[in-house]
């Protein structure tokens, strides 16, 4: 199975301005775990999580002020729709994370993450395992 049929294509993109605050609500609101921080004038696309979110107010930063450019992961490791599963889950274990934006030509066109990885692995809900 290739990462194209796990993947979520409906994309949340918010710009480096947005507060922390604005990309939790957008997430909750989306039931999306990471949101692509498009930010041209430094260097392009990164990924900001809900892990972000956390740890920033678990250190006492007020999510109202705080920007998400200061929390935006842009040493990303990006996938392709024909990856294999393996091929994603390998890059997600080795690097530590739990989300991999999908690039293809060079554009967002979806994002991969564990749960969409394990819903493909793992037989649906009620099917017990032979």
């Amino acid at each position: 199975m290739l990462v194209r049929d796990a993947m979520t294509t409906v994309v949340l993109t918010i710009g480096p301005t947005h507060t922390l605050r604005q990309a939790a609500a957008l997430m909750s609101a989306r039931r999306v775990g990471a949101a692509v921080v498009h930010d041209p004038d430094a260097g392009g696309i990164g990924i900001l999580t809900e892990r972000d979110i956390l740890n920033s107010v678990g250190r006492g930063q007020d999510p109202d002020t705080e920007r998400a450019h200061a929390h935006t992961t842009t040493d990303v490791v990006f996938a392709t729709p024909a990856w294999t599963l393996e091929e994603a889950a390998r890059a997600m274990a080795h690097g530590g994370f739990r989300h991999l934006i999908v690039l293809d030509d060079d554009e967002p066109a979806g994002i991969v993450s564990v749960r969409d990885i394990i819903r493909c692995w793992v037989p649906a809900r009620g099917q017990v395992p032979a």
